[in-house]
């Protein structure tokens, strides 16, 4: 099973015609809220499109704990009846400290009902964000506290890579979304060469980062890696590694048993 653990919804219906169509390669998806300023509704939208498609797609509610705050009585609207299974934080883009007090309250309630957290934190950020408050390293206070939550670090870290290898092979509960740019060969060979030393393979999930990259174009880049550089003398990597990674249950690894045992 291929699950693509990084999608977004949008309001714009042209863009969420796209996604049905660049879902199709993958057996599951799930589909992040995206912050649009200019719409309040943006979490309920985003569980009717998903409950459209309910066998295939899992909806991450995006949060911004910081200006609303989150305790376990809200945060069970967005399980029990929007019936998203997920949240998704954006703290370079919003503007906060990952360990804020008021989004360690957060934490604290998803950790309670089982919510996973997506850190969306890159690497494409508008000329105000806080580029600060994307450093994969300042999730590990949450990660000490919170050791039940189940932490997603955001395209890899970016531009962070290093400090998000770091995290995956400290907590247990921490995993990065493997999202690459398929056009950027040297990069993408960079990436994965460095999980394989770095001994992480077994904490990443798949990702295309919809809509600025489709899944089939990076499940093809991925599986056809060793043949990047063929003429090289350059390191490879086990391709049962590299299979293994992109058919992972990420549902299950992230505590989505109702969906993940369908």
């Amino acid at each position: 099973m291929i699950v693509d653990c990084h999608t977004h919804f949008s309001s714009d219906n042209r863009i969420m015609s796209e996604h049905i169509g660049a879902a199709e390669p993958v057996d599951k998806c799930i589909v992040l809220g995206t912050p649009e300023p200019a719409v309040e509704d943006i979490n309920e939208r985003l569980a009717d499109y998903v409950k459209s498609y309910k066998d295939r797609m899992i909806g991450f509610a995006f949060i911004d704990p910081v200006r609303d705050l989150y305790n376990t009585k809200e945060l069970r609207y967005v399980t029990g009846d929007l019936g998203l299974s997920g949240t998704a934080v954006y703290c370079a883009q919003c503007g906060f400290h990952p360990a804020q007090s008021r989004a360690m309250r957060f934490y604290e309630a998803a950790e309670e009902l089982g919510l996973p957290v997506f850190f969306h934190n890159g690497p494409v950020l508008k000329a105000d964000s806080f580029l600060e408050y994307a450093q994969p390293v300042l999730l590990d206070d949450i990660a000490r506290t919170f050791r039940k939550l189940k932490i997603i670090i955001g395209d890899i870290g970016l531009p962070f890579v290093e400090q998000t290898y770091s995290m995956l092979a400290k907590h247990e509960n921490v995993y990065a979304d493997f999202t690459i740019n398929p056009d950027s060969s040297w990069q993408t060979f960079n990436l994965v060469v460095r999980a394989y030393e770095s001994k992480v393979m077994d904490k990443l999930l798949f990702g295309s980062g919809f809509p600025l990259g489709r899944a089939q174009k990076c499940i093809e880049v991925l599986l056809g890696f060793n043949k990047m550089f063929i003429e090289a003398d350059l390191p490879s990597v086990p391709r049962a590694e590299i299979q293994d990674f992109l058919q992972r249950n990420t549902l299950f690894a992230l505590g989505i048993k109702q969906i993940a045992e369908k």
